[in-house]
């Protein structure tokens, strides 16, 4: 609260500098790692899914498909493969909080629901009616809110009038916990009380990149040396492989350590194309053989 609370340490922000061939360089060494094989795939793949916020973001979501969505996130495994494996978090839009609370409460789970929110995906509202969105949304049930910076303040430089913003989004959340989905930014978002900080809308045409991850978890890692608060990362956009979720995993592993690898810092924003992948691989490690897109329960 100290650091949210002066903006002085926004010169922080005028100091950062990134050498561009050093982070691609780095990109390409973790895409290039050997992945654990055998019984070390299957443990790192489980732990993939307990960090998902299985997420539907589409313009003729109804309470059916949601309610599906929440089922499939109660058991995102097949029960005959792994029991008690649930994911991090439901993400829908503000409109289907009430819809996912209620499905998620008649399976007696207490699994969180996440909302996006402050004009998703643009954030071209005005602040009043971003506002009354996250409140709505709180109220709707929410416990986690998926905020879009003012990415016009980002591009033009007024990082204390954007500081500002995501400090009136923080008030605004309450209890619930608040992931910034950035451009550009990152550390003002931080300083102004985010939980988490997150790549992208996933509505973009380039999204989560390897590169730009790299960049943002070391900001985390700064502020952390820096003011001793830990800020969770969220990549989210064109995520579909259980290949990629371990390089994600291996990613946050080497740049951040253990600590970092748990859903309470660390979640994969992804549809149920993400889960679908990773479920089929850990069938082939139960039985030996891939199964059928057709023998997975649909999301």
């Amino acid at each position: 609260d100290s650091v949210r609370n002066r903006p002085t340490y926004l010169e922080w922000v005028s100091k950062v500098r990134v050498n561009t061939q050093a982070v691609l360089k780095r990109a390409q060494q973790i895409q290039g790692r050997n992945k654990n094989k055998k019984q070390w795939q299957a443990a790192w793949l489980l732990r993939a899914v307990t960090c998902i916020d299985l997420t539907t973001l589409a313009g003729d979501d109804t309470p059916g498909n949601v309610h599906r969505l929440c089922m499939k996130a109660t058991q995102p495994v097949r029960y005959d493969l792994l029991k008690s494996v649930t994911t991090a978090a439901v993400c829908v839009y503000p409109s289907r909080v009430a819809d996912a609370v209620k499905s998620l409460k008649a399976a007696n789970s207490s699994l969180p629901v996440a909302s996006v929110a402050t004009g998703f995906p643009a954030g071209q509202t005005s602040l009043k009616t971003r506002l009354e969105e996250v409140r709505m949304a709180v109220e709707d049930g929410a416990m986690e809110i998926d905020i879009v910076i003012n990415r016009t303040l980002a591009l033009t430089g007024q990082w204390e009038a954007m500081y500002e913003e995501v400090c009136q989004f923080r008030e605004a959340c309450g209890e619930a916990h608040m992931k910034s989905i950035l451009a550009i930014g990152d550390l003002v978002a931080m300083m102004a009380g985010s939980d988490f900080i997150k790549t992208s809308t996933g509505k973009e045409s380039v999204n989560a990149t390897y590169p730009v991850a790299i960049v943002m978890v070391r900001a985390i890692r700064d502020y952390f040396l820096k003011t001793g608060h830990k800020v969770g990362f969220k990549p989210a956009g064109g995520i579909r492989t259980a290949k990629e979720s371990l390089v994600w995993l291996t990613l946050m592993k080497e740049e951040l350590g253990d600590e970092w690898l748990s859903p309470r810092l660390f979640r994969l924003g992804a549809s149920s194309l993400l889960l679908a992948d990773i479920e089929r691989q850990i069938y082939h490690h139960v039985t030996g053989r891939y199964a059928a897109y057709h023998q997975m329960p649909m999301a």
